[in-house]
C-alpha cells in the first residue's frame, strides 16, 4: 500500500474516524498492539495482496 493509496483512506474517513486513526497512530504503542491482533493481520495481508 503506498502513501497515494493511504491518502485516498484517509479521505474517504468522516472527520472523527480520521482523528481516531490519527490519535492510534500517533501512539506507537497503541499502533503496535493494534498491528499484533489477528483482524490487522488479515486486513494487511488482503490489503497487500496475500492470500
Amino acid at each position: 500500500m503506498d502513501k497515494k493509496n493511504v491518502d485516498k483512506l484517509f479521505e474517504s474517513l468522516s472527520g472523527e474516524d480520521r482523528k481516531k486513526v490519527e490519535s492510534i497512530l500517533a501512539d506507537r504503542r497503541k499502533t503496535e498492539e493494534i498491528m499484533k491482533t489477528p483482524q490487522a493481520q488479515a486486513l494487511l495481508k488482503k490489503l497487500m495482496g496475500e492470500k
